[in-house]
């Protein structure tokens, strides 16, 4: 009762249409609610000859002789390392470890699983979910110190992938075996529609994707050949095909669930091929994704739900069907192709100096079929695998640890070494991201709605706020996602306006929380304002403001003003407020993991990151108190670092905070007055 009094909670705050559409879903799940499986009506000899073909033998040589979208790769180990230097060994390491049941999944460090498989449990605090109908699971019950995406991420089997690799390039049948026992448990462990992996249609989308690819890898193989396993993994995997379409989650104003409801339905049916049903599902999944594109991804190519972890992920779930389309001779739109390039160009852009990217918005360590080696933050291979498929190649950027990435897609490809190219500057108007960046500085700001077409989504209470790297160094950071439903208040502290660096005003939410179980929600109170962008040789100027704070009695707008001093690696941040009466006003500035702060003037400090040295200057009209508190960046799902935090804080009448940062090697002649130059 408590289960569906909350979803009628909920339902206050959705729309007419998707309430229309849940009713629909909660019917069709009436005849689930009650057999077996949807095709518990046709035996194992119906079922493989409505493929056309007598036995099972027949039919898995028929699927094996079908093409995929990835490459049969096989290297040795010699070959391999050349190109990706440490990958065999890497390799290798995770398979044998993943033989012995150990996993590393969300935060949870080097696990080992106990035996028999626990496949609907939180491994990381032991709370379970019963096997039972999954319309009858809560999987957002915040009462419970557990989070859902554990046994999610394991029954994804994407840590089975190294494994397939491992046996691609030594064929030890102990990998093929391994994958075998894997399969067999996870089948016999979450039957059809029964437990907490089939609670929504994107788990058994995401489980499409590796079960295929794990197909073609293991098909020949002598520890896959045993009849009763082959109609046993093949049944399930038609299943997962009927599920999704059944469940997809298709409610007007849809994100990454939908769009991976759609693509796992266009793998499923690619991949069984024949049948009324399999090209159903293609057909279906395929008239999603060309819908759902220029919903979700904007003109200027950034995925709508304002975090970059997402763009990485919905970049992949647009780029895999479409590939697996093309193997198979079928055509793409040209729109299509041509917004897939500009997610590459979006990344291209985003990614800092470093090689990695800004912690902005929300991160679950979404992936469709990770193949490579690199940083979780690092996604240098995606523009790569993006524009190998259509030719446009003339220069890498992969760094060389995600060069797996493209080796597992494509095959060995010939690498033309990424140049040393002069950064450019960008702005994404549509979004409302504004990139600065030289070679060795990148200032990343968002000056966009809240994500999801306003209704918060996967965006954060980060209007006005921004990164910073500067000579190479980072030193301004976000605060990063940290966990979703296994803790509401630590998902509310990290998508708070006080992790981001932007201010904070009478201790207010820019957007407005709307319920503790509403975790993927915001009021649409800050509507962002740019007011200016200017590009040049020697400087870039941003300058915007938000309305987040007009619901106050005494409204008051942030105008904030940003400049990059291109050829001094110099940043200043100017604060002004519009509005009046009396006010507390706390701007944070978030510093990266490892930079240290010490204070060697009233008004100045010095920051010491990477080995270098830079100096931290406020001025104004006034003098602002400052705090120095311990932070925390969440780099990934589940993982804590902590880090130090600069607050400015001034209660009374509105002013003006100004700060400069400048690293040693470029001091101005006289700081404060360099500064003021601004104000």
């Amino acid at each position: 009762m408590g289960l569906w009094l909350n979803r009628i909670r909920r339902g206050f705050n959705r729309s007419p249409a998707e309430i229309y559409y849940r009713l629909i879903q909660e019917f069709r799940a009436s005849f689930d609610r009650f057999r077996i499986s949807p095709i518990d009506n046709l035996s194992d000899i119906n079922f493989v000859k409505s493929f056309g073909v007598e036995t099972i033998d027949d039919l898995w040589g028929q699927l094996s002789g079908r093409p995929y979208v990835t490459v049969d790769l096989s290297l040795d180990q010699k070959n391999l390392d050349l190109i990706v230097p440490g990958e065999f060994k890497r390799i290798i390491d995770l398979a044998d470890g993943a033989l012995g049941w150990r996993v590393d999944l969300l935060g949870s460090g080097p696990t080992t699983l106990s035996q028999p498989t626990q496949w609907t449990t939180d491994f990381k605090v032991g709370s379970h979910w019963p096997v039972i109908f999954f319309r009858d699971i809560d999987i957002l019950n915040l009462d419970r110190p557990s989070d859902v995406k554990i046994p999610w991420e394991l029954s994804r089997l994407q840590w089975l992938i190294p494994v397939g690799q491992a046996y691609r390039l030594t064929g030890d049948p102990k990998y093929s075996d391994f994958c075998y026992q894997v399969l067999n448990d996870w089948i016999k462990g979450n039957p059809y529609g029964r437990g907490v992996n089939w609670a929504i249609a994107m788990e058994p989308a995401m489980r499409v994707f590796v079960w295929t690819w794990l197909f073609h890898v293991f098909k020949d193989s002598v520890e896959w050949s045993d009849p009763v396993f082959k109609i046993s993994f093949l049944r399930s995997l038609y299943e997962h095909g009927i599920f999704i379409e059944r469940y997809v989650e298709d409610y007007g104003v849809n994100g990454n669930h939908c769009t991976a409801d759609a693509a796992g339905l266009v793998f499923a049916g690619l991949f069984f091929g024949i049948g009324a049903r399999p090209q159903e599902w293609q057909r279906f999944g395929w008239h999603l994704l060309l819908r759902e594109m220029p919903r979700q991804v904007l003109e200027d190519g950034v995925d709508f739900e304002g975090s970059i972890a997402y763009h990485r992920f919905v970049s992949e779930l647009y780029f895999w069907p479409a590939k697996f389309r093309r193997v198979l001779g079928k055509e793409i739109p040209g729109s299509y192709k041509n917004r897939l390039l500009l997610m590459a160009e979006f990344i291209e852009s985003y990614t800092k100096p470093t090689g990695l990217v800004p912690l902005w918005g929300d991160a679950d360590d979404g992936r469709v079929l990770p193949f490579g080696g690199e940083d979780l933050n690092d996604h240098s291979y995606l523009p790569d695998l993006i524009r190998i498929e259509w030719g446009y190649n003339k220069r890498s950027f992969a760094s060389r640890k995600a060069r797996g990435e493209i080796l597992w897609t494509h095959g060995v490809h010939d690498y033309i070494e990424r140049q040393e190219e002069a950064a450019v500057s960008r702005c994404f108007r549509k979004s409302g991201f504004y990139i600065m960046a030289t070679k060795s500085d990148h200032v990343f700001i968002d000056c966009g709605p809240v994500g999801f077409n306003g209704k918060g989504g996967h965006g954060h209470n980060d209007c006005l706020s921004f990164e910073a790297v500067l000579d190479d160094v980072p030193l301004i950071s976000d605060s990063g996602s940290y966990v979703y439903s296994a803790s509401y208040e630590q998902r509310n502290k990290f998508r708070s306006t006080a992790a981001h660096n932007t201010p904070i005003i009478d201790g207010q939410e820019q957007n407005r929380f709307i319920s503790k179980m509403e975790l993927f929600s915001l009021q649409n109170d800050a509507i962002p304002k740019v007011l200016s962008w200017q590009t040049s040789d020697n400087e870039d100027i941003f300058a915007g403001s938000h309305s987040g704070f007009q619901k106050l009695n005494e409204p008051v707008t942030p105008v904030r003003k940003i400049v990059l001093e291109r050829n001094h690696h110099r940043l200043i941040v100017r604060d002004e407020f519009k509005g009046e009466g009396l006010h507390s006003i706390k701007i944070p500035l978030h510093l990266a993991t490892g930079c240290k702060v010490k204070q060697i003037g009233p008004t100045t400090w010095a920051l010491d990151s990477n080995g270098k040295s830079f100096n931290l200057i406020a001025g104004g009209t006034t003098n602002w108190a400052v705090d120095f508190v311990l932070g925390r960046v969440s780099p990934s799902y589940g993982v804590i670092l902590e880090g130090n935090v600069i607050e400015f804080v001034n209660v009374g009448p509105l002013e003006t905070l100004i700060i400069g940062i400048y690293p040693e090697t470029y001091i101005p002649e006289k700081p404060e007055r360099w500064l003021e130059s601004y104000l």
